[in-house]
């Protein structure tokens, strides 16, 4: 495995965020945790690890020798970010937010990779098996 450098992950992260127009608020820090739920990325010779700290205790690690893998957590989360916001703003009364919610992130990761979105969709289908779209 050919570890990349934080450099080249950020730089990764740049390019794709321009392609949804992420805000730079919604990514990641590179090698510290400015804590309140922000991620950030470290590398290691353990590999890649995606982290979320919030009041000083780490809430999540994911650890992944993949770049790609690591990238999808990245912009899982910030089209997560991004769709909430844009369901809030394009709510329908009476409907399942989720509708909205779900569409939105898959069509933003989509615009990245197509791989990314249909993981997305498979995740969402495995919740909806579970909780299905409830619209009052």
């Amino acid at each position: 495995m050919t570890v990349r450098s934080l450099d080249y992950i950020r730089s990764l992260v740049e390019k794709y965020s321009a392609y949804i127009n992420a805000p730079t608020t919604f990514q990641p820090t590179y090698g510290f945790s400015q804590d309140g739920a922000r991620p950030h990325i470290e590398v290691n010779n353990k590999g890649y690890h995606y982290v979320v700290v919030e009041r000083g205790k780490e809430l999540k690690r994911i650890t992944t020798n993949d770049i790609d893998e690591l990238l999808y957590h990245v912009f899982k989360g910030i089209t997560f970010q991004i769709s909430t916001e844009f369901e809030l703003e394009n709510r329908v009364e009476h409907q399942d937010s989720r509708r909205i919610f779900f569409k939105k992130q898959e069509e933003l990761l989509g615009y990245i990779k197509e791989s990314w979105k249909t993981r997305k969709e498979q995740e969402h289908n495995a919740i909806l098996r579970f909780r299905p779209f409830r619209d009052k």
